[in-house]
């Protein structure tokens, strides 16, 4: 038998388009599909092992029959002549866009054609992100969501990637520490014009009190600079601090406000979010934000599903508003779990009170090092602290995502690692 092996040599065929030079600058892969890839190693290294997952931020617990059924009505009617709709409004459907306002933003001055109904807070920041373009300079708090400065890399307005400090040049990490109660100091940041702010925040589980936001707002005021505020865990909040950033007094004319129900209602597959945009928020020259976006998203987007939609209705209804505050409290009670079982064991814990999540502090260790031990060791999946920018090392965040019984074994595990 003959074998052709010049075919093993020949070339793959090339285009002429040129790489992305910012899509080069990324570092490694997105995090939570790099937890991911080693969660799937592990489990092909110990098939018999019962993996539990307390890493990604995905929720766990079924949604509310008062909100499938909704969904599952709107959808049967589609089915019907007098049921079927094509096309929506890309901004979202009217009546959901006002019950929105309603029940987040009453007495706030925050109307109906401000909110533009999504397909969650993700997809909203990386349209946002298309809005400022390349040229804005960008703060984001360290550690924080990496969804920020990864689609700040992917659109060209920072530099290249600095191994010595983990940093991306042109951005400003605001240090959120449990040395500066997780607030960053502003009297030491420079000036940008984008300012990326979560509260509570992923992944340290704090939220800003309204004195720290007013000082966030006053700051963005005397910089021009406009805030993006992350409210996506705001349901979770147990104390007085505030739920949505136009609870403060000119926050208006600052920010932008993305949220979502993927943590409410369990809509993590549904997706379904939205963005609300002042009409008092304007550009340098005048312009409102709100009419640019309105063409981003007519241009980039058909509007979310409108069975998403028809479940997103149900949620702010006051059956819907209950039992999504019946599943936040369920995972509330699973931080609580994880809180008490770290605490037991002696280390600084974080977080838990006002978000579903655990930041536990490890001391002198790299976190990933810290992640990969605990999966070696319990087959127990978190995430390491790193990952949300260089101020996580040495931290791993817990998740509350998780069914009872697999937080209460996880946490057994846990303590026999630890104890």
């Amino acid at each position: 038998m003959i074998l052709n092996f010049g075919m093993c040599f020949m070339k793959a065929y090339k285009t002429k388009v040129s790489h992305n030079e910012n899509m080069k600058k990324l570092q490694a892969g997105y995090l939570f599909p790099e937890i991911a890839r080693r969660r799937t190693a592990h489990m092909l290294k110990y098939p018999d092992a019962q993996v539990i997952s307390l890493g990604i931020g995905d929720t766990t617990e079924p949604i509310p029959e008062v909100i499938t059924s909704s969904m599952a009505k709107r959808s049967y009617a589609l089915s019907t002549v007098e049921g079927y709709s094509g096309y929506g409004a890309e901004q979202g459907e009217k009546q959901l866009r006002a019950a929105i306002a309603k029940t987040y933003y009453e007495n706030l001055g925050i109307e109906e054609d401000d909110v533009f109904v999504s397909d969650g807070a993700k997809s909203d920041i990386s349209r946002l992100q298309v809005l400022f373009g390349s040229k804005v300079t960008m703060a984001v708090q360290d550690p924080s969501y990496p969804a920020y400065v990864d689609s700040s890399v992917i659109l060209g307005q920072t530099g290249q990637f600095q191994k010595d400090v983990e940093k991306y040049g042109n951005i400003e990490y605001m240090k959120c520490t449990p040395e500066n109660g997780f607030f960053p100091d502003l009297s030491a940041t420079c000036r940008t014009d984008i300012i990326f702010f979560c509260s509570p925040n992923n992944p340290t589980g704090y939220a800003a009190s309204r004195e720290q936001l007013t000082r966030l707002v006053e700051f963005a005021k005397e910089n021009g600079s406009i805030i993006v505020y992350d409210s996506a865990y705001a349901m979770y909040v147990s104390d007085d601090s505030p739920r949505s950033i136009f609870e403060i007094p000119g926050a208006k004319e600052v920010a932008i406000e993305v949220s979502s129900f993927s943590k409410y209602a369990g809509f993590t597959g549904v997706r379904l979010g939205w963005t609300a945009i002042p009409k008092e928020l304007l550009y340098s020259d005048g312009f409102p934000v709100a009419k640019d976006f309105n063409r981003i998203v007519c241009t980039c987007f058909n509007g979310a599903s409108n069975i998403a939609q028809a479940g997103g209705l149900a949620c702010v209804s006051p059956e819907g508003i209950k039992a999504m505050h019946e599943v936040v409290g369920f995972y509330k009670e699973n931080s609580d779990i994880i809180v008490e079982t770290f605490n037991s064991l002696g280390f600084k814990v974080y977080g838990g009170k006002n978000a579903p999540y655990v930041w536990i502090h490890f001391p002198g260790q790299s976190s990933w090092d810290v992640f990969s031990e605990i999966l070696e060791k319990t087959h127990v999946v978190t995430t390491p602290g790193s990952g949300f920018g260089p101020g996580g090392e040495g931290f791993i965040r817990v998740s509350a995502f998780g069914h009872r019984e697999n937080v209460l074994e996880a946490c057994r595990r846990f303590k026999q690692l630890y104890k």
